[in-house]
């Protein structure tokens, strides 16, 4: 049985927490990925995600409606902080219940696969 990840329905946390990282991820970088086009400096060694330093914070990558459907738009380049995020439907992660609950959606109950 496979599972499909909430967030490709929720996208709370692309709109609620900054994404900061090294600027050696972006494409300016000879090794970079992140297209530097979508990001801005935040710190003299980092970058951020266009739209994700704002007090209403929305990742410049993030489509679709929070909660319906959503998709990151560089998903295959997207920086090492929404690599190592885990979604609550996979283990536990307050981070996770904390930006579902600022758009007003439950906590998630991570899934166990029964054999």
């Amino acid at each position: 049985m496979s599972t499909v990840s909430a967030c490709l329905t929720c996208g709370a946390c692309c709109a609620t927490y900054r994404v900061s990282f090294y600027w050696g991820e972006a494409t300016g970088a000879p090794a970079g990925f992140v297209p530097s086009e979508l990001t801005e400096n935040f710190h003299p060694h980092l970058l951020c995600m266009q739209g994700t330093n704002q007090a209403s914070p929305r990742c410049v990558a993030l489509e679709g409606t929070i909660g319906k459907q959503v998709g990151c738009s560089i998903y295959s380049n997207r920086p090492s902080p929404c690599r190592e995020f885990v979604a609550g439907d996979e283990a536990a992660n307050p981070f996770c219940d904390k930006a579902r609950a600022k758009h007003g959606l439950p906590p998630l109950i991570p899934v166990k696969e029964v054999a």
